[in-house]
């Protein structure tokens, strides 16, 4: 899991992509040259315990949901929490993923049981007052499926993406899930040691799914799958270092306009007397043809514990688009 610092910083991202992916770009263009911040901290509510956030979606600027270890909702004015139905007994150890499609009509993924005996997945709707738990597909009964994100094309055409570890623990997969507008259907590829973060689709023939394979925060290589309507295969993406390589967040605008971002180490082994590699931002875009890496900003690093990570991407339009992460200070 996540420690709470880092969980913290996200917190205050995922709210700052939000605000400004429903800002007038020539409001945050003038606030910007101003030299002033175009991000505000925005009064939200703690129903207690760890309220981390780590996905965020809107239908529009008055209909915004905010999931992690609760839910909460954006109605235009104020943040409103709405509890998260509960899983048989099972401990949600956090909702990674919603699409809100409507203010009566959006969909929360998530995992339940992670460090505890039969971890798995699940699916939650919200229909304009509850969130209730949702069937999903069946698998075997020592299988571990994990969601770790979702994205809607439609009301009946959404994808949820994540991994699934077989009934006997010895074959990982890639775990693609499908709700048609009537059931969640699932299907499965053999991933090796790779593993998906973050989906996003644009048309029904247009979804994209992008994560790393290999060890994580060692050698690991990017990883980018496209679903063109009829399967989803892997598509070539660069590698920068020839350490980590990992994309956490995707954001797909159109065929010839996709958006993904994550980290890179320049090494797998830390300096003499060091125990860390810093990572810095890694931003990649697919123009129809082939994904190609975009320069990106860094703070430092200035020493070995200041890593920059993007998570994801929120636009305005084409042209207006914003990447979010965090990073630490110089001393970790």
């Amino acid at each position: 899991m996540l420690n709470a610092c880092y969980r913290s910083a996200r917190n205050i991202l995922f709210f700052a992509a939000i605000a400004a992916a429903s800002m007038p770009a020539a409001r945050a263009a003038e606030t910007s040259a101003a030299g002033k911040s175009i991000f505000q901290v925005v009064p939200t509510p703690n129903p207690g315990g760890d309220c981390s956030l780590f996905a965020v979606s809107g239908s529009s600027s008055s209909d915004i949901w905010a999931v992690g270890f609760a839910a909460i909702h954006f109605d235009g004015a104020n943040w409103t929490d709405f509890p998260i139905a509960p899983l048989n007994g099972s401990v949600i150890d956090s909702l990674t993923g919603v699409a809100d499609i409507s203010p009566t009509d959006a969909w929360a993924v998530g995992q339940v049981n992670v460090g505890l005996a039969q971890p798995g997945q699940v699916i939650e709707h919200w229909d304009g007052t509850q969130w209730s738990v949702f069937q999903g597909p069946t698998f075997a009964p020592d299988a571990e499926p994990l969601l770790n994100g979702v994205t809607a094309v439609a009301a009946n055409d959404i994808w949820a993406v994540g991994s699934l570890l077989n009934h006997d623990l010895s074959v990982l997969n890639f775990l693609f899930e499908h709700w048609d507008g009537r059931s969640w259907t699932a299907t499965t590829i053999e991933s090796g040691d790779a593993f998906l973060m973050a989906v996003s689709a644009d048309a029904a023939n247009d979804a994209w799914a992008v994560g790393f394979a290999g060890p994580e925060n060692d050698t690991s290589r990017t990883l980018v799958m496209h679903w063109d309507g009829t399967s989803w295969k892997t598509v070539a993406s660069p590698s920068v270092g020839i350490g980590a390589n990992q994309l956490n967040g995707v954001l797909a605008l159109g065929p010839d306009d996709v958006w993904a971002v994550g980290f890179s180490t320049a090494t797998a082994t830390p300096p003499p007397g060091q125990d860390e590699v810093p990572s810095k931002t890694l931003i990649e875009h697919y123009d129809g043809t082939s994904w190609s890496v975009v320069t990106s900003p860094n703070v430092g690093p200035n020493t070995q514990y200041q890593s920059n990570k993007l998570q994801g991407r929120a636009a305005v339009s084409s042209t207006d688009i914003f990447a979010f992460g965090s990073y630490p200070a110089a001393n970790g």
